[in-house]
C-alpha cells in the first residue's frame, strides 16, 4: 500500500505533468477567475458578468469540465514532453486497464442477453 501510494505520488507529483495541469486550468477555467477579478478591481462590468457567468456554469453538478482540462494536459504533455516515456507510459498502462474493462463489461453483458 506504501509503495502503491508513492508511486501515485511520484506520478502526479511529476513536474512536467504539474506543468501541463496548470496550462490546461488555464485554457479551461484559470481565464474566468483572472477576467473576474480584473473586471472587479477596474470594475468593467462586461468581464465581470462573462466570468461570473462561466464559473457558475463551472460550478454546475456534471460539467465535463475536468475532464476536458485532464484531456488538455495529456495533449499537452505529449506535444511539450514526448521524452517523459515514465509518465506517458503510466498513461498508456491505466488507459489499457480502461478499455480491458470496458470489453470485459461488453462481454457480460453480451452473455447476460443471451
Amino acid at each position: 500500500m506504501k509503495e502503491k501510494l508513492r508511486k501515485i505520488t511520484s506520478f502526479l507529483l511529476n513536474p512536467h505533468l504539474v506543468i501541463c495541469v496548470a496550462i490546461a486550468w488555464m485554457i479551461t477555467n484559470g481565464w474566468s477567475y483572472v477576467l473576474f477579478a480584473l473586471g472587479t478591481f477596474f470594475r468593467i462590468n462586461w468581464m465581470t458578468v462573462v466570468a461570473g457567468a462561466y464559473m457558475a456554469f463551472l460550478w454546475i453538478p456534471f460539467t465535463p469540465e475536468k475532464i476536458i482540462t485532464a484531456a488538455i494536459a495529456i495533449a499537452l504533455l505529449r506535444w511539450l514532453f514526448p521524452n517523459d516515456q515514465r509518465t506517458l507510459a503510466v498513461l498508456k498502462h491505466w488507459r489499457e486497464k480502461l478499455i480491458n474493462a470496458v470489453r470485459k463489461k461488453r462481454e457480460e453483458r453480451k452473455e447476460k442477453n443471451q
